[in-house]
């Protein structure tokens, strides 16, 4: 194993693309996360098929849609017996093969401090979620401080959710995730090969910067929020809903312009502090001299509208929500290039396994990552995304998207990028709206069946089985992934 690369994912939570400097951004630089990109390959076109926390982590566990997993909202998680039923995890499949591996930070495991197959955890969850007593937790009040809630800060209803943290820099939660991943590193980055998975909870709401991190951006040189279109009442009405939850509270119902310029302006503060903790991060490789022999991936779960749409946090198929950076950093590839294919984000667990020297499971419908030097890898034709309350496809320039509320959606991204001109009931549009929807309720069917393999009785008849016919014949439950009887 001594040959073998260390692995290190690289996970912001909500980040998206646009608020990097390495996709263009203009008003933000961020030079650390920008390295990755220079020393590697930058993807334009990955999503998350599955744009909410749990759906997307779960996805990245398994390689398998949110369909199979069940996981298709915050609530449902992981059937406890995925071992017995064949499915393993990235981490249990590389632990598997020799590499410590090791989570830090947010992995939004239920329950909470599970393992999954990380044989090294150091925790500190969701933002929102103070009442667990994780790591960070411990860390907190062992100097003398604690989590606060968003609105334990002057202004943070006014402000819809932009405040200043009350806790200081070196004592807030990206920095402690830095922090503990650069621990990890000294203290075992010898031992040989690890996969390290690293979870920053920002930059996710509330949008709480340190007073000199903010101090560099200027509200009224943000990026203009992309207008809403008027086609999605009914998401807005569920959005407005969802964030009145104690969770948050926010009331969104007065959304101004003025509103989302300070969000962006914090939000980018809180990208800024991820930056720097990442820089931390590469300097202690580069101090270890692990920096050659390692790996990185840069992605994250899902985007955040910051009023695009009039809109607020995530989980829909809009760009702003599912539309996510992706960067891969690998020694003895060549660097500064662009992968415009499709891709998934779940593709980063194929990626990380094969990367590692291991087969990609049958079961998985992860895939590797094209043009990072992997042989046969290639980009997606197409790509299907599902929450509980919303299906889509992406085919070319077309995104069709429909939901719950019986809102639908098509779009010509080539033409309209700001997603401004719904064509769902274009006449000129017939054709390929037929096609798309033909095609996304098949692989919807196709997934729904396969979703329920533990509990099939049989893959072929059972009608000539004189084993069957006998009393007694017991079902076989929960059946396994590779058994076909």
């Amino acid at each position: 194993m001594a040959d073998q690369p260390n692995l290190i994912f690289l996970m912001p939570d909500q980040l998206r693309p646009d608020f990097l400097s390495c996709y263009g951004a203009e008003f933000i630089d961020t030079p650390n996360i920008d390295r990755l990109a220079e020393s590697g390959v930058r993807f334009t076109h990955a999503y998350s098929q599955h744009p909410v926390c749990v759906p997307a982590r779960a996805s990245l566990l398994t390689g398998m849609d949110a369909i199979k997993t069940g996981v298709l909202d915050n609530g449902l998680y992981l059937r406890p017996d995925l071992r017995a039923c064949g499915i393993a995890t990235w981490p249990e499949l590389l632990s598997e093969q020799g590499y410590l591996t090791a989570g830090i930070g947010k992995m939004h495991f239920y329950p909470w401090d599970a393992r999954l197959g990380f044989q090294y955890r150091r925790i500190a969850e969701d933002k929102r979620w103070l009442q667990i007593r994780d790591d960070y937790w411990h860390f907190l009040h062992a100097h003398g401080h604690r989590k606060y809630h968003g609105n334990e800060h002057p202004g943070y209803f006014e402000n819809r959710g932009a405040i200043v943290n009350r806790l200081p820099w070196e004592y807030q939660v990206d920095h402690w995730v830095g922090d503990e991943a650069c621990g990890f590193i000294r203290d075992f980055g010898h031992e040989g090969p690890f996969a390290l998975m690293v979870g920053f909870p920002g930059p996710h709401c509330p949008y709480d910067p340190a007073p000199e991190f903010l101090a560099g951006f200027d509200p009224d040189a943000m990026p203009e929020p992309v207008p809403d279109a008027g086609d999605t009442p009914g998401l807005r009405e569920q959005n407005i809903v969802g964030n009145r939850q104690p969770w948050n509270g926010v009331d969104y119902q007065e959304f101004t312009r003025a509103h989302k310029l300070k969000i962006r302006a914090h939000y980018a503060a809180l990208v800024k502090q991820i930056d720097d903790a990442v820089g931390r991060i590469l300097d202690t490789l580069r101090d270890r001299g692990l920096l050659e022999n390692t790996i990185i991936v840069f992605a994250s779960d899902h985007g955040d509208y910051l009023g695009d749409h009039n809109l607020i946090g995530k989980g829909q198929f809009f760009e702003a929500s599912f539309h996510v950076p992706l960067l891969v950093s690998q020694p003895g590839v060549p660097g500064g290039t662009t992968c415009d294919d499709l891709v998934a984000l779940t593709d980063v667990t194929a990626t990380l396994l094969r990367l590692a020297g291991q087969p990609v499971p049958e079961y998985m419908d992860a895939q590797p990552l094209p043009g990072i030097g992997i042989a046969g890898a290639t980009g997606r034709d197409h790509l299907i995304g599902a929450l509980g309350n919303g299906w889509m496809i992406q085919e070319g320039p077309w995104r069709l998207a429909k939901y719950a509320t019986g809102e639908q959606l098509l779009f010509n991204l080539e033409a309209d990028p700001q997603e401004q001109r719904n064509l769902i009931a274009d006449a000129g549009c017939r054709t390929v709206l037929r096609d798309l929807d033909a095609r996304l309720t098949g692989a919807i069917m196709r997934s729904m069946v396969d979703a329920r393999f533990a509990e099939r009785v049989y893959t072929r008849d059972l009608s000539q089985s004189p084993v069957f016919g006998y009393e007694g014949w017991q079902r076989p439950y929960p059946r396994r992934r590779e058994d076909g009887r």
